[in-house]
């Protein structure tokens, strides 16, 4: 017995040597970067966006099925960027998606820096609730105000400054830049980016990278950390809607039989809820915690080091928080409940749907499989919604490249906190990104902009808004990175 504990305390002993080893590995200093802070017309900027905030591009809808909004914000798009539409080459896509050219000196593979015209709409009722209107287009209180101040007219309008800076610096780039700027990345992207990917397609172009909307800087997302954290997401959930229904006989409350089709479906979302589907650490994942470790206390940073051993350990600590939950696995959100039309009489059918943000490793058939299996009512019909699906990116971006580099470069340059953590990170929210897979593997989802999570919380909410200081961060980030590709 005294040998056997023996051998047990050396090999305690060795892997605590191990595990302290790899601590001490991941605790590299970050290299010093020279500083791009060139002096910005900010007034002049801010008032450009709000124009553009102020224009109500909403998705086409039954009651109001045109594009005229659209077409009125690219006029003003031509008239605030006389260079960009003089000496850019562009095309409209799909009745309303932009598509630029800036024709490089060389033959070499393109950048492509995307962003979305289109914005979701504001919850009748709720306008009360803004400190600004929604669509007025308000500069005050060291902000721009609107709906899609943050998702995504700030990228659309900081791509464009950053373009007319360049071009009136004489500055021409060796590779070709297209700027893609779909109409209907919030409702699939299928009439914009999938249309000017299909189109790139057909004409064989070849492309580096493409950047799009997806991480931002957060301070606080993850605790422990003492450093802001910058999320250059390579890779998405996958998006699954689907639709629970039921039927009965319905009749007069007074008589009810033992279950009801409310009763039945609301059983039915309950096991969802209670029976989720697995969690697991993905590489991205696994790759974002190794990059933390050098910034939080020596303990955490020994079990973040450590994920070969301590992932379990890990996915319980982040299982006890929604936000950090949601990283790790596919998520269950009941979202819609429709039932009964008055308060005496059964339901004679009832439907509800539920929405699934798939994590990479799942399938939206591996998905349904679960629904049918945790559902386990005969009664209860179970279908995709047609509206909308997409899988989990299958290959994540990768971070150890050029590109990601570049970008983790750029960005430490206009950030005066230039001390950032950068890390990879997987995109809970769809984007037009993923409409350019067949064109290039590098695929990017990045704000360059400082989220607090008020601000995070504002948009698809109320008092969305950019701060000015942000959306300059912005100018300059794009702007240091056409000069960057040359």
């Amino acid at each position: 017995m005294t040998r056997i504990l023996k051998w047990l305390l050396a090999v305690f002993v060795l892997l605590l040597v191990v595990m302290g080893f790899n601590a001490w590995r991941v605790a590299a200093p970050v290299a010093q970067v020279e500083p791009f802070r060139p002096e910005l017309d900010g007034d002049a900027m801010a008032r450009r966006l709000a124009a553009a905030l102020a224009i109500p591009t909403l998705n086409p809808t039954p009651e109001a099925p045109g594009l005229e909004r659209f077409h009125e914000l690219h006029a003003l798009l031509q008239a605030q960027f006389p260079r960009v539409h003089s000496q850019l080459e562009r095309e409209l896509i799909g009745g309303a998606g932009l598509l630029y050219r800036w024709r490089g000196r060389e033959q070499c593979p393109a950048l492509l820096l995307a962003a979305h015209q289109d914005v979701v709409p504001v919850e009748a009722g709720t306008e009360a609730r803004w400190t600004h209107p929604p669509f007025a287009g308000v500069v005050a209180d060291g902000a721009i105000w609107g709906r899609g101040a943050i998702d995504d007219k700030s990228a659309l309008l900081a791509i464009l400054e950053a373009v007319e800076l360049q071009l009136a610096a004489g500055f021409a780039p060796r590779c070709d830049v297209y700027l893609a700027f779909g109409q209907d990345e919030e409702v699939s992207g299928l009439h914009g980016a999938a249309a000017i990917a299909k189109l790139l397609a057909a004409r064989a172009v070849r492309l580096d990278y493409v950047l799009d909307e997806g991480g931002a800087i957060t301070i606080g997302a993850i605790p422990g950390t003492r450093l802001p954290l910058a999320t250059i997401g390579v890779a998405e959930k996958g998006y699954l809607s689907v639709r629970l229904s039921t039927q009965d006989a319905g009749g007069h409350s007074s008589m009810p039989p033992r279950q009801t089709a409310i009763g039945r479906l609301a059983a039915a979302v309950a096991r969802l809820e209670a029976e989720r589907p697995d969690a697991a650490l993905t590489d991205v994942q696994r790759e974002l915690l190794r990059r933390i470790a050098p910034q939080v206390d020596p303990l955490q940073r020994m079990v973040l080091a450590n994920l070969w051993l301590t992932a379990p350990l890990v996915s319980r600590q982040f299982a006890k928080s929604a936000v950090s939950d949601a990283t790790q696995r596919t998520t269950t959100a009941p979202t819609l409940f429709r039932a009964g039309v008055k308060d005496n009489v059964l339901a004679q059918q009832a439907e509800a749907v539920v929405n699934f943000r798939i994590r990479m490793g799942d399938s939206v058939a591996g998905v349904l499989a679960h629904v049918r299996r945790v559902v386990a009512d005969d009664q209860v019909q179970i279908e995709a919604l047609d509206d909308f699906h997409s899988e989990p990116t299958a290959q994540a971006a990768p971070w150890d490249d050029a590109a990601f580099a570049q970008i983790e470069s750029v960005l430490r340059r206009v950030s005066p906190e230039a001390e950032l953590v950068v890390a990879p990170f997987v995109s809970s929210g769809g984007t037009d990104a993923r409409h350019y897979a067949a064109l290039t593997p590098k695929l990017y989802r990045f704000l360059p902009a400082t989220l607090s999570p008020e601000l995070i919380a504002s948009f698809h909410g109320n008092d969305e808004r950019i701060p000015l200081a942000e959306y300059l961060r912005m100018v300059r980030f794009y702007a240091l990175l056409l000069r960057e590709r040359g």
